[in-house]
């Protein structure tokens, strides 16, 4: 069987139909040259240059070789830069889990950013809540995750990527609606739709530091934003929601901020593992590491 470094030596005397021009491009002496090329015409079975004192000229076996042998050197250059990319994070597949939120803010600018930056990627979607998203990522089913966590979680590194504010959501005409200004305290003994402790650790820890919560106040717990705020318009109670769930517009409910709570209270992150993460998932750190704190709005 031929080498590939035979087959350099065919093209490049085939190319240059001389064998001391061809010598000179490979940075060689001519008699290895012509010992390479006698050995692919014997693995080959076909005389492939004729050599005269005079010229050089391939043959009608050595025309036909020239093209299958470009070829090949071709997808040899091609697969070495294509595992060059896949090591950097350029090519390859990218799993992201993401939560409903996120689907409201980040993911749409995020897979356009994804398209410009690192077009050689697949991307796959699964919407899941954190807590899933960390299974996930521990088990490889994803490699990145946009989620929330109150406190750090062993094995996981966490970098945030975009904050925004925690809003009242009530039904039309409600009495917390009225008024101009609209503080923390003012929610207390109005029936609460909350976050699930379970299941929404990070909005459950996040009411609970900078509110007062009367429990015997909560009517549902639930983990989903997007059923949260159509409880709301159904009348259930009000719920204190992440700023992007004003983007569902919900008929029949109204959105106010408080005066006295920080507009960038709530953040969102990208989940990665700390010590295995892919080449894609690096990547995509580092990209986030480059963009501006206001590229999602």
């Amino acid at each position: 069987m031929f080498t590939l470094d035979q087959l350099r030596c065919f093209v490049a005397v085939a190319e240059n139909l001389h064998f001391g021009r061809a010598a000179e491009e490979l940075a060689m002496t001519q008699p290895p040259l012509s010992r390479q090329i006698q050995k692919l015409e014997k693995s080959v079975g076909a005389q492939l240059i004729l050599r005269t004192h005079r010229r050089v000229e391939l043959t009608a076996a050595g025309s036909a070789f020239l093209d299958q042998a470009r070829l090949i050197l071709t997808s040899v250059t091609r697969a070495g830069e294509s595992a060059v990319q896949a090591s950097q994070g350029l090519r390859g597949r990218l799993s992201l889990g993401y939560t409903a939120a996120a689907g409201l803010t980040t993911l749409g600018p995020l897979l356009t950013l994804l398209k410009e930056h690192m077009p050689g990627v697949a991307i796959d979607l699964h919407q899941m809540v954190t807590s899933r998203q960390l299974e996930a990522l521990e088990d490889g089913r994803i490699n990145a995750g946009l989620g929330r966590l109150s406190m750090p979680s062993e094995g996981f590194r966490t970098d945030s990527i975009h904050t925004e504010g925690l809003v009242l959501a009530a039904p039309d005409g409600h009495e917390l609606l009225a008024g101009r200004h609209l503080h923390r305290e003012d929610v207390a003994g109005h029936p609460l739709i909350m976050h699930s402790a379970e299941g929404a650790r990070y909005f459950y820890d996040l009411v609970v530091r900078n509110f007062k919560i009367d429990h015997a106040d909560v009517s549902h717990s639930l983990s989903q934003i997007t059923t949260m705020v159509s409880l709301v318009a159904a009348g259930h109670g009000i719920a204190l929601v992440p700023e992007s769930a004003t983007k569902l517009n919900f008929p029949g409910v109204m959105y106010r901020q408080f005066d006295d709570l920080r507009k960038d209270i709530v953040e969102l992150q990208l989940i990665t593992l700390a010590e295995r993460a892919t080449p894609t998932a690096i990547r995509l750190r580092q990209l986030m590491d480059s963009l501006p704190p206001d590229w999602a709005r």
